[in-house]
């Protein structure tokens, strides 16, 4: 019997995660002759937990098409990370047993590095069990911190969408700040990378042009120095557009910490522009404007980057080849081929435990020294990720998107209770 393909999505979702889904059903039909069923988890891993299977194959042709074009998680996602199972082995004895029961032989976790976490953990509890199945872990994050992968899925699409939000505020408060507004603050993404911040910096071709402050978590937040940035730029050019990252810190501490925490036990921020802007404000007794980017940015699908497009798309379609083989444990990667007059890209992979639960900084050398702007080295890697528009479809003057049914599949098993 042909063993059946799990497929899911996990985290934050991007303007991209669907078309690597796409990539990835697609090559599917293309061989189904070496698979069983394609089932699509509902809510990310919780499909599995609750058994709740989504049948690829009850699903409009015409409608999975538009997944390459469409943002959001379209099988839905979750923040779970799952405990180890040396120690808690009731999620994972759970997942075995909706696996066996279904036939599941393949596993793909599309995500950041929880998510590989999780499927890396998988991997290694059936093996316990001595139950063959292939994992795959297939890239997502708009934060662009997955290790080894040149660049992640999500961020191309990311990164053209700040940017082009940075320069048209930019003109905005510009022509409004003789009488009115003088400075606006774009909050961003970006807990503990600042490969979101830094993407505003591309607009910048000019001394005198915006952002004028780029504030990223791998630099320390020294209010004084900051204040005397924004005047300077307010006296030099009349006005002064700062992008902030999410997770800036003073003192070792994120200046915007609620002090609670998400599913992931990571500090739920309480959003750093409006702290940015009670400072500016009472010291320099100036109109602030500001605005955060939120899920806006990670949905931004319309205005997808056609490189980042392409690279998710083809991780996915890549994903039912390493299948076909067998090659398991692995996170697929993007490689850069070495060309200088051209960017050239190929994928590769990682083992799972080379890639989970770890970040990738932004380099020290794409941050300028008076740390508030990115490098030309910086600014080239970024360019090469946002090249190429890939609109959607529109109908009615919006964009025509996804609409399945994810229909479940009949249970086999009794309830389980998380």
């Amino acid at each position: 019997m042909k063993g059946n393909i799990f497929y899911a999505q996990s985290g934050g979702v991007t303007p991209v995660i669907n078309a690597t889904a796409f990539g990835l059903i697609e090559q599917y039909f293309k061989n189904k002759k070496y698979f069983g069923k394609f089932y699509a988890g509902k809510n990310g891993i919780l499909g599995a937990l609750n058994e709740e299977l989504i049948d690829i194959s009850s699903e409009k042709k015409s409608e999975l098409e538009l997944l390459k074009q469409t943002p959001g998680g379209a099988f839905g996602s979750c923040r779970l990370k799952l405990k180890d199972y040396i120690k808690s082995e009731k999620q994972f004895q759970r997942i075995f047993e909706v696996f066996k029961a279904h036939n599941i032989r393949y596993f793909f976790y599309n995500g950041g590095g929880d998510s590989q976490d999780t499927t890396n953990k998988i991997s290694k509890f059936f093996k316990t069990k001595d139950y063959p199945i292939t994992c795959i872990g297939l890239p997502k994050t708009i934060d662009n911190d997955l290790p080894i992968t040149y660049c992640c899925p999500g961020y191309g699409s990311v990164a053209k969408y700040i940017a082009t939000s940075t320069l048209e505020a930019s003109l905005d408060v510009k022509s409004m700040s003789e009488t009115s507004t003088k400075v606006f603050i774009l909050e961003v993404m970006g807990r503990h990378a600042g490969w979101l911040a830094a993407s505003a910096g591309i607009i910048k071709m000019n001394a005198g042009d915006p952002p004028h402050l780029i504030l990223f978590p791998e630099i320390e937040f020294k209010q004084s120095d900051f204040l005397k940035k924004v005047k300077d730029a307010i006296d030099k050019y009349g006005y002064c557009v700062i992008v902030a990252s999410e997770g800036i810190k003073s003192k070792n501490k994120f200046i915007s910490d609620s002090g609670l925490k998400d599913s992931f036990g990571h500090a739920q921020l309480g959003g750093v522009a409006p702290v940015l802007s009670n400072i500016v404000t009472s010291n320099l007794n100036i109109k602030v404007h500001w605005a955060v980017s939120d899920y806006l940015q990670r949905s931004a699908r319309h205005i997808g980057s056609k490189i980042d497009v392409q690279q998710a798309y083809t991780l996915g379609k890549s994903g039912i080849e390493y299948a076909k083989k067998n090659i398991s444990d692995v996170m697929l990667t993007i490689e850069r081929v070495a060309d200088k007059s051209k960017f050239k890209w190929k994928v590769s992979h990682a083992p799972l435990d080379k890639v989970a639960n770890l970040e990738k900084m932004l380099p020290k050398n794409f941050i300028k020294s008076n740390g508030y702007e990115i490098t030309k080295s910086c600014m080239s890697y970024i360019t090469e990720l946002t090249q190429g528009e890939d609109y959607p479809t529109y109908a009615a003057g919006a964009p025509r998107y996804a609409d399945l049914n994810c229909k479940t599949i009949k249970k086999k098993l009794k309830k389980f209770n998380l």
